[in-house]
């Protein structure tokens, strides 16, 4: 492939390298670094004309340190004439306020979207959105991927059997759905109300569990409180096993405690975010996006169709 080449923020060093291998394109080097007083310094070591640029950056702990950081690399890609930038974003921050509930708040996912198309992305590739309106947030073109395929097939791989798909909330249930349709499984609904951020009270099961194993799926986790209530709930359902499933692992807090006492034999995240080895449980398994974006990006600069992608018999290629 010519004309192409691939930059990468600090926030996933480990993705971004295994995309690069994956690709056969050396990674842009670049300097990043802060000043004194937080500021952060970019410079590109290499030219990039003309080319079409791959920034590979999710948002992850510190989150604006991160947006920061790719708001710079893009300005500096502007000024240094590159024909093409594409933002490969697996978290995209700011996601969860994509609509006021109470007055006098602010639509950050908006907002972050506006920072992003002004400074200069022109087109942006990201995983499992908080809600998939925000996609019209954005002026240029948004590939939102989803990455419950990628956990579907693993499951098949290992052979569960009677098998029941769980939404943890009512805003998961098309998610659910279609993680059903893949495996061919009933689903149900957890119905929870939520008195705070990150916490909820759930209030029952709409569906069978009974004697069942129950994959509970989210787009994320961040202190792990609702998911592993929600897991408590399905194995008092009478669920023979519980199995958690989630996109994004933000785990914050006591995360890690938590799911590591709930009542889930398996917990399955993609590597959409870096995952510290203080937050590695054993019961824990991550599936990489290496594999999906190397050819998400292939195609893109080639000017094929992304559709191929998203079929079922595809994704089986990606395990």
């Amino acid at each position: 492939m010519n004309g192409i080449q691939l930059i990468a923020g600090t926030s996933h060093p480990k993705l971004a390298q295994q995309i690069s291998k994956k690709l056969k394109l050396p990674l842009v080097p670049t300097t990043i670094k802060k000043f004194a007083n937080g500021e952060i310094y970019v410079r590109l070591g290499k030219k990039v004309r003309g080319d079409d640029i791959f920034i590979i950056q999710t948002m992850t702990n510190p989150v604006n340190d991160c947006l920061m950081e790719l708001l710079i690399l893009v300005d500096a890609l502007k000024r240094s004439s590159a024909r093409r930038i594409n933002l490969i974003c697996p978290q995209m921050c700011y996601s969860r306020q994509d609509r006021r509930t109470q007055s006098h708040e602010p639509i950050t996912a908006k907002l972050v979207a506006n920072l992003i198309t002004k400074a200069g992305v022109d087109r942006l590739v990201t995983v499992d959105l908080h809600a998939d309106q925000i996609q019209g947030f954005y002026d240029i073109p948004v590939d939102h991927l989803v990455g419950y395929p990628l956990m579907a097939k693993y499951l098949v791989k290992k052979k569960y059997q009677d098998i029941v798909v769980v939404s943890p909330d009512m805003g998961g249930v098309k998610r659910a759905n279609k993680m059903a349709d893949l495996l061919g499984a009933p689903i149900a609904i957890i119905d929870k109300i939520r008195r705070k951020h990150n916490e909820c009270e759930v209030a029952h099961v709409v569906g069978d569990v009974k004697g069942k194993t129950a994959i509970l799926v989210d787009d994320m986790i961040d202190t792990g409180g609702s998911i592993c209530a929600a897991a408590e709930v399905v194995k008092k359902y009478g669920a023979k096993e519980v199995i958690i499933c989630a996109t994004h692992a933000l785990l914050n807090g006591k995360a890690k405690e938590n799911l590591e006492n709930c009542s889930a034999s398996k917990v399955i995240f993609l590597d959409s975010i870096p995952i510290s080895k203080e937050n590695k449980i054993q019961k824990m398994k991550i599936i990489s996006l290496a594999p999906l974006l190397s050819k998400i990006i292939y195609r893109i600069h080639m000017e094929r169709s992304l559709g191929e992608l998203f079929k079922w018999e595809e994704q089986s290629k990606l395990l």
